[in-house]
């Protein structure tokens, strides 16, 4: 009988809770997308997103509905209370956000994820490249030079992304991460 009823909960239907959070190079946005498999048999109540932002201790709490698609702003964040009637948003900070997903029985059926956001180096790195005088051909030693320091570099930032989000070691990611925006300073490309 114990392994007859263990057989049934094993069958029977479940939510598969999941998101996908890409990378933008909007600063001023937080894509987050539903990627849940839901399960016919079972209603979907009380669907909630919780998203800390990097250096806070509080969730904000957003109310949402299955399949959602998000572009989430300072304003959405809590950490911005004025402009937000203009669209003129504040740029969010680069680090690890705690994305949690839920739906009811919320503390127990709800899918929680580290996402490494490197919207701000992104964009740095990219301003860089485009003040380099690359052209069509094999390049000169010192823009060659600059173009090895920029693959490393970003060969850093996706490492910071992976071990936070696949590896499950956030300090060690922050490290990385905060070593790459370091070079990137460094790398002062007038008159590249």
């Amino acid at each position: 009988m114990l392994l007859s009823l263990f057989l049934l909960h094993k069958h029977m239907a479940s939510h598969k809770l999941s998101l996908e959070v890409p990378d933008v190079l909007n600063t001023c946005v937080l894509k987050i997308f539903d990627t849940s498999v839901y399960a016919d048999s079972m209603p979907v109540v009380c669907p909630l997103l919780d998203v800390t932002v990097p250096g806070f201790n509080y969730a904000s709490e957003i109310s949402v509905t299955p399949n959602f698609s998000l572009s989430l702003t300072a304003c959405d964040l809590s950490l911005q209370t004025t402009g937000c009637d203009t669209s003129e948003y504040a740029a969010l900070p680069d680090g690890i956000y705690i994305i949690k997903y839920s739906v009811s029985p919320n503390e127990f059926v709800y899918v929680e994820y580290n996402h490494m956001r490197i919207t701000q180096a992104l964009n740095k790195y990219y301003n860089i490249l485009c003040q380099l005088d690359v052209s069509d051909c094999e390049p000169p030693a010192h823009i060659e030079a600059k173009l090895n320091k920029l693959r490393k570099i970003k060969m850093y930032l996706e490492s910071a992304v992976a071990k936070v989000e696949y590896c499950h070691e956030p300090d060690k990611g922050m490290r990385i991460y905060k070593y790459a925006v370091k070079l990137l300073n460094k790398m002062d490309c007038i008159n590249c």
